[in-house]
């Protein structure tokens, strides 16, 4: 792989995850939001028979979503440092911790998600966040076995 190309991957990699944060901070201020619509949609249906959610459910889902934004933003934010510094040059454990915080992140989401029936999660959020992410990881793995 050239520098080019190898640059172009992990201007990616930052990019996505400074859309990722943009996103947390959808997650953790705008929850109720259009853009979230679907996903609120979702877990009335699964959780709460799709009925309205009370304004105690509200409140505790506003802040859960807050805290979970805050995590979003917390772990990319990390993920952009590492993908800025190390990662840029090559140092192998970079692309390691990227690909263990990535996946360790997807299967326990997903593993809770499918318990509880919330697979609309995995479909929306996790399957999206893994592909755009990941797939800059997969084609710079070369580049990371020297």
């Amino acid at each position: 792989m050239n520098d080019q190309t190898f640059l172009f991957w992990q201007k990616w990699l930052t990019y996505a995850n400074v859309l990722t944060i943009c996103v947390g901070i959808l997650v953790a201020f705008a929850g109720n939001s259009i853009v979230f619509e679907i996903h609120n949609a979702y877990t009335k249906e699964v959780f709460f028979q799709g009925n309205e959610f009370t304004l105690e459910e509200l409140h505790l889902k506003n802040w859960l979503f807050g805290v979970i934004g805050a995590t979003i933003v917390g772990f990319h934010v990390l993920m952009v440092m590492i993908s800025e510094n190390a990662f840029r040059k090559k140092e192998r454990w970079a692309y390691k911790a990227m690909w263990f915080g990535l996946l360790s992140w997807f299967c326990i989401d997903s593993g809770i998600s499918i318990y509880y029936g919330a697979l609309y999660n995995v479909m929306l959020i996790n399957i999206a966040a893994l592909l755009l992410i990941g797939v800059p990881l997969v084609m710079t793995r070369k580049e990371f076995r020297k």
